[in-house]
């Protein structure tokens, strides 16, 4: 990243950093829909089997990697700071802190996998698929863990084109050996839904290789000497990444542990609705991508402007990022009312489910516009390494106010299986006020900072 001192400067650095990242994460979205469509072709229990495997590691996963996402802001703001010489240390630090996760993940699977899948009613074949596609996971475990740190290294420096190369890298790699162990193409054996899990697998490993070499070999990369020395590992850096990445992550699990939530509670109606919420859910998530994306990029830009303590140009790239998402979220609410049928008609022929789909679509246009809003002003509290508020807001927008609100329209009024969404969007709503008003506290904080840095300048003889 480079200092802007205009709209059009900055308009033009931003959209360079947020279209990689948009283009990287349906990349990731495209991986886990092959996986589950693909594993649907092999049979109905290789589906179900996946489904239930992955309900269970995402929200874990995205848990864990918003606590690595704690290196983003702080790199971004040691280079805006001109520290450059204390990244290395930084990402080695993080490296070492992802294999500690990664390694408790595999121990606590170990322990708990077992007796969580045998507290659900699954059918056994079902229940052993699901096991089976969870152990195959967690042979990529280390290589994700530890790409997501590299990945946070390379964003932070807005070079969000090479992340982008590399998932676009990976995702026909995905898909390749998901056809080979999937189905049992080309000699290799045919593991059904577990096939996917051995096929995520090795795709970790070759983009953690991947990112390795770059991050070695290529410029401006290879300027920071990341692994040119040893670091011991230092406990003070993991408390520093900790105390940032921990609220991070725990906003993030909150948010996804919420829908897995709502789907167990969605069981008590018939499955023509399940499958209907599941359908509009899912194309929900696809459209979130764009504002996690904004948000992703405003973290970058503001930390960057922050180390340089360059606070008006942090609070311009924080509107700019929020008006763009803003935007496009009108854009996405217009083509949702627009091609409803379409939309509904990619994820089903019933035409009870149809119907039932269009329903919640039309909640789905109020989900995103509140996504809109409260996404990008997370990414920008997390560029001033203020972590904490959205922490709090994720846990009483979607546990205190929205499940229980949604319960209670959904067990005693006309809304049905639609009042979870009801209230799932009031809690996101209350996010998105209470966001803002923390945004424009911590700017007010620090313009008063940036002219109290002024006047001292000012006095100096």
């Amino acid at each position: 990243m480079i200092q802007t001192y205009s709209l059009g400067q900055k308009i033009r650095q931003f959209l360079m950093i947020l279209l990689p990242v948009l283009v990287t994460q349906l990349a990731l979205f495209a991986m886990s829909f092959f996986d589950t469509v693909m594993s649907g072709h092999a049979s109905a229990h290789d589906l179900a089997g996946v489904a239930i495997g992955t309900s269970i590691w995402s929200p874990i996963l995205t848990g864990l990697n918003g606590i690595l996402l704690s290196l983003t802001p702080i790199v971004s703001q040691l280079t805006g700071a001109g520290r450059r010489g204390e990244v290395p240390f930084k990402v080695v630090q993080a490296t070492y802190l992802a294999l500690a996760i990664a390694v408790l993940v595999i121990f606590c699977g170990a322990l708990l996998l077992d007796p969580i899948l045998n507290s659900m009613e699954l059918e056994p074949n079902v229940r052993q698929i699901a096991r089976e596609f969870l152990v195959a996971l967690s042979y990529g475990m280390v290589p994700l863990f530890v790409y997501n740190v590299l990945r946070c290294f390379i964003d932070a420096l807005g070079q969000t084109r090479v992340s982008m190369l590399i998932t676009l890298i990976a995702l026909p790699i995905n898909i390749f050996l998901n056809y080979l162990l999937i189905f049992g193409k080309l000699g290799f054996p045919r593991l059904g839904g577990v096939g996917a899990g051995y096929a995520s697998a090795i795709t970790y490993w070759c983009i953690m290789l991947i990112a390795v070499f770059v991050v070695i070999r290529l410029k401006p990369f290879s300027d920071y000497q990341v692994f040119r020395h040893f670091y011991p590992i230092s406990f003070t850096a993991w408390k520093e990444q900790l105390k940032i990445g921990i609220p991070i992550g725990f906003s993030i699990f909150f948010e996804t542990s919420i829908f897995a939530a709502v789907t167990l509670l969605m069981s008590e109606f018939n499955t023509a609705t399940i499958a209907a919420h599941q359908a509009a859910l899912n194309f929900a998530s696809f459209l979130y991508m764009v504002p996690m994306s904004i948000s992703m990029a405003i973290t970058i830009a503001v930390g960057f402007e922050v180390g340089a303590k360059r606070y008006d140009d942090a609070r311009k790239y924080s509107y700019l990022g929020i008006s763009i998402a803003v935007m496009m979220g009108l854009l996405c609410a217009i083509g949702i009312l627009t091609f409803t049928e379409q939309v509904a008609r990619m994820y089903t022929t019933d035409s009870v489910v149809l119907q039932l789909t269009k329903q919640f679509l039309f909640y789905a246009i109020f989900f995103q516009l509140s996504d809109a809003i409260a996404a990008p002003i997370q990414g920008a509290l997390r560029g001033y390494k203020d972590v904490n508020a959205t922490f709090i807001m994720a846990f009483v927008s979607y546990w205190i106010l929205g499940l229980p609100i949604g319960y209670l329209l959904a067990s005693y009024s006309s809304f049905g299986a639609f009042g979870y969404w009801i209230g799932l969007i009031s809690g996101l709503a209350f996010g998105a006020v209470f966001l803002s008003l923390r945004l424009a506290k911590i700017q007010r904080r620090a313009n008063i900072m940036e002219r109290g840095e002024e006047d001292r300048l000012g006095a100096c003889p």
